[in-house]
């Protein structure tokens, strides 16, 4: 399964990124292609621990039947899930800022390795083991890079 924990996922992640335009059309969502940067980085920061939204209801609930699915080899994140309040981008972000941003940390995420995830559970699938969290923001990247076409 794809993770940023593997060196090939981390270059093929940077290179989509690199192709990603400021101006690029979004094919789902509400948020612009510097919002999802911002996002995304947010993300990272949660799997790192530097963010802990609290568990969410549904996500108590729900939680333990879709995280199998959603951990599935080869099965993308749906369009539109949901996500934690604490992760939404209101407002406009500098774009070549919010991209070198995301690329530092998806650097030092995979340069810290299993080392530097949290064991704050994730507020919709509870606890993850480090590589979980690796598959799980390899697929948030992936999602989102598909979201503008990267």
């Amino acid at each position: 399964m794809k993770s940023l924990f593997e060196s090939g996922c981390i270059d093929e992640v940077q290179q989509r990124l690199s192709r990603l335009q400021p101006d690029q059309p979004r094919q789902w969502g509400a948020m612009n292609p510097a919002q999802m940067l911002a996002h995304c980085s947010l993300g990272l920061e949660m799997a790192a621990g530097e963010i802990r939204p609290p568990r969410a209801l549904m996500g108590r609930i729900l939680g333990p039947v879709v995280k199998p699915i959603a951990f599935r080899e080869k099965e993308p994140m749906r369009r539109n899930s949901p996500t934690s309040k604490e992760l939404v981008i209101k407002g406009d972000r500098d774009f070549e800022t919010e991209r070198k941003r995301l690329s530092g940390l998806i650097d030092r995420f995979a340069a810290a390795g299993p080392a530097g995830c949290t064991a704050h559970p994730h507020a919709f699938f509870g606890s993850l083991t480090p590589d979980e969290w690796a598959v799980l923001m390899y697929k948030h990247l992936d999602h989102h890079l598909r979201q503008f076409g990267a």
